[in-house]
C-alpha cells in the first residue's frame, strides 16, 4: 500500500472521503469491495485520533439499554459479532465482572433483567466457528468466590459480582488500517498527511476538493462526483471551514481519558460509579483505566491530558475501589480523545446517545453531492459505512456489488482458529517470545513480515512484544510516515510507556534509511515524541 498522490491529483473518483478513521476506513472498503472508484484523504495519520484513543471495545453498550436504546444495543451486539468474524487476530473475548457492593436486592434484580435481556439481544453471538471466540451468558459470582477470583474486589459491603462477556480490540488502529489495506487492494487511492481545504462547487453541486499535502504544502485538486466528510470530531468544523458557512448539524465534543496502569485484575472490571461507571481493562499486561465523560469546546486538535484529569480519575477508582490503591506514581501511560455526539436533547455528555448520522447537504444547503457521516462509535462504523455505501451507490446512480463487509474477513483475518494459527508460527519459528503479540498485530499476514528476517528482527523491541521485523515491513507495506505512525499506530511500541532510546534510535536509523532522512530530520523525529507523555499545562 502506497500513497497514492498522483492519482490523487489526476483521475476522477465517484467517491472522495475525507477522513481516516474508523468511519472513513471502514466506508472505503466497503466502497472498493463494492466497485466504487474511492478516495480518501487523511490530514494527519490513519486512525490517530479518536479511532486510537478509546476504551479499545467492541461491545454492545449495556449502559444503553437504561435509555431503552434497544435497536442500538442489538446493532452494536450484532456488529461485535461482525469484527469478531472478519478481525479474529485483533478482536477477542473479554470477561467482565460488575461487583455490587450495598446494592441489595431489588438492584441485583434490576442488573439481572439488564444482563438477561442483554443476553437475549446477542442471540446470535456464537454463531463463530472458532470456540475460542464464543461468548457465554451472564451468571452470578458469589461474594468468596469474586475475591478469590479478584481479589482487587475485596471491600466493605461487597455482595458477590454479576459475570458477563463482551469484546475487545487488541490494537482499534490496526482494524482501521487493515480496512485500507483491503480497500488498497481493490483499486482505491488513498493518502495519509493530505489535507482537504475546500471544497469545489460548480452552481450548489460539489466537484471535489483543493487539498494540500502536509509535508511539502503542495496544493492540488481532487475530482469527485460525491464527497463524504469522516473527520470525527472536526466534522462540522471542517464544513464551515470547507464553504465559508455555519454548518447547519452542529456535533457535541465529549473529552474522555484512559490511564495506562499495572494490572490489577485478570477480568475486566465494571464499577458502578453513581449516575455513570467505570472500567479497569485488562490490556497487553497492564490495566487500562477508563473513562471520564467531560464537554469539550475548543478546537480538537489540542485535546490532552492535564494533572487534574489524572488526579480526578484516579480519585473514582480510589473512592469506588479502594483496594486498587491507585495513586499517580502508577500511571506510566495516559490519553485523551474526544467523542463526537449527535445532539439529542440530553442535559450531559454521559447521557447522549451513541448513535450514528448520515446528513445528506444536497438541496437544503445547496452542497449537492456531499454527505457528512457524524456520531457513533467504533464498534458499529462497519454498519454506518455500509449504509453510507448505500446511500453514495444510489445517489451516483452506480450499478454496484452488494455489501461484503460483515462477512469477508480482513487481510490479516484469513485464517480458522486464532490459537490454532499460533501453534502453527510457534512450529515455524520456535523459540520466538514474540510471536504471539506479532500473530495478533498481522494475524495472517506474519509470514509475508517474517520472509527474510533474521533472527535479531524477531526480538521484542520493548514491553509491547513490537519488533525491527514488523518496522522493516510496515515501511514496505503500511505507509508510515513518522516515527510516531511507527511506534504509536504501526507497532505498539509506544503505547505502554515511553519506548527505551535504544529502541527508538533503531528505528528511527531505519526509518531514515527507507525514507530519506538526514540526522537532523531524523533528530526530529525522535524529539517529536517527547509531548505524546507529557501532561497539559
Amino acid at each position: 500500500m502506497q500513497r497514492a498522490l498522483s492519482r490523487l491529483s489526476s483521475e476522477t473518483f465517484d467517491v472522495l472521503i475525507i477522513g481516516g478513521g474508523a468511519t472513513g476506513c471502514f466506508t472505503a472498503r466497503d466502497c472498493a469491495l463494492r466497485g466504487l472508484k474511492v478516495a480518501l484523504v487523511e490530514a494527519r495519520d490513519f486512525a490517530s485520533a479518536t479511532s486510537a484513543h478509546n476504551s479499545k471495545l467492541a461491545h454492545g453498550g449495556l449502559r444503553y439499554l437504561r435509555n431503552l436504546e434497544f435497536s442500538l444495543v442489538r446493532e452494536s451486539l450484532r456488529e461485535r459479532r461482525h469484527l469478531m468474524r472478519i478481525a479474529p487476530h485483533l478482536v477477542r473475548p473479554l470477561p467482565f465482572l460488575l461487583p455490587l457492593y450495598h446494592a441489595g436486592l431489588a438492584e441485583r434484580l434490576k442488573l439481572r433483567a439488564g444482563l438477561t435481556l442483554y443476553d437475549l439481544l446477542s442471540f446470535d453471538r456464537n454463531r463463530l466457528e472458532d470456540p475460542g471466540q464464543r461468548l457465554p451468558g451472564h451468571r452470578w459470582i458469589s461474594k468468596t468466590d469474586a475475591v478469590t477470583r479478584e481479589p482487587i474486589l475485596a471491600g466493605d459491603g461487597l455482595e458477590g459480582a454479576f459475570e458477563y462477556h463482551d469484546a475487545q480490540m487488541y490494537a482499534p488502529e490496526r482494524i482501521a488500517l487493515e480496512c485500507l489495506i483491503d480497500a488498497d487492494a481493490h483499486g482505491a487511492a488513498l493518502a495519509n498527511y493530505v489535507s482537504a481545504d475546500r471544497l469545489l462547487l460548480r452552481e450548489g453541486k460539489v466537484e471535489g476538493v483543493t487539498a494540500h499535502e502536509v509535508m511539502t504544502g503542495a496544493v492540488f485538486d481532487i475530482r469527485a462526483r460525491t464527497v463524504l466528510v469522516a473527520a470525527g470530531p472536526w466534522a462540522d468544523l471542517f464544513l464551515e471551514q470547507a464553504t465559508g458557512r455555519q454548518a447547519a448539524h452542529k456535533l457535541i465534543r465529549s473529552k474522555g481519558i484512559h490511564l495506562l496502569v499495572p494490572q490489577i485484575s485478570k477480568s475486566a472490571l465494571t464499577i458502578e460509579a453513581g449516575n455513570s461507571h467505570l472500567f479497569a481493562l485488562p490490556w497487553r499486561g497492564h490495566t487500562l483505566l477508563a473513562t471520564t465523560d467531560t464537554p469539550f469546546s475548543g478546537d480538537p486538535s489540542t485535546v490532552a491530558v492535564d494533572e487534574s484529569d489524572i488526579e480526578g480519575l484516579l480519585g473514582s477508582f480510589r473512592k469506588y475501589l479502594p483496594s486498587a490503591q491507585l495513586g499517580v506514581e502508577q500511571v506510566q501511560f495516559f490519553y485523551a480523545g474526544l467523542r463526537p455526539l449527535v445532539s439529542d436533547g440530553s442535559k450531559d455528555s454521559y447521557n447522549v446517545s451513541r448513535r450514528s448520522e448520515l446528513v445528506n447537504h444536497g438541496a437544503d444547503e445547496q452542497l449537492d453531492g456531499v454527505f457528512s457521516a457524524l456520531g457513533g462509535k467504533w464498534t458499529t462504523s462497519r454498519a454506518l459505512a455500509q449504509t453510507i455505501t448505500d446511500a453514495l451507490v444510489k445517489k451516483l446512480g452506480a450499478k454496484a456489488n452488494p455489501c461484503a463487509t460483515a462477512t469477508t474477513p480482513l487481510p490479516g483475518g484469513r485464517f480458522d482458529r486464532f490459537d490454532q494459527m499460533v501453534r502453527g508460527y510457534q512450529k515455524t519459528w520456535p523459540g520466538i517470545s514474540t510471536l504471539r503479540n506479532l500473530a495478533h498485530m498481522l494475524g495472517a499476514r506474519l509470514p509475508a513480515a517474517l520472509k527474510g528476517a533474521k533472527l535479531t528482527d524477531l526480538a521484542s523491541l520493548g514491553k509491547s512484544g513490537d519488533t525491527l521485523a514488523q518496522v522493516r515491513f510496515t515501511l514496505d507495506e503500511e505507509m508510515a510516515l513518522t516515527l510516531e505512525d511507527m511506534v504509536m499506530r504501526r507497532t505498539g511500541l509506544g503505547q505502554l510507556g515511553p519506548p527505551s532510546p535504544a529502541a527508538v534510535e533503531k528505528i528511527a536509523s531505519l526509518m531514515a534509511a527507507h525514507l530519506g532522512w538526514n540526522e537532523e530530520k531524523k533528530a526530529r523525529e525522535i524529539d517529536s515524541l517527547a509531548p505524546i507523555y507529557r501532561t497539559a499545562a
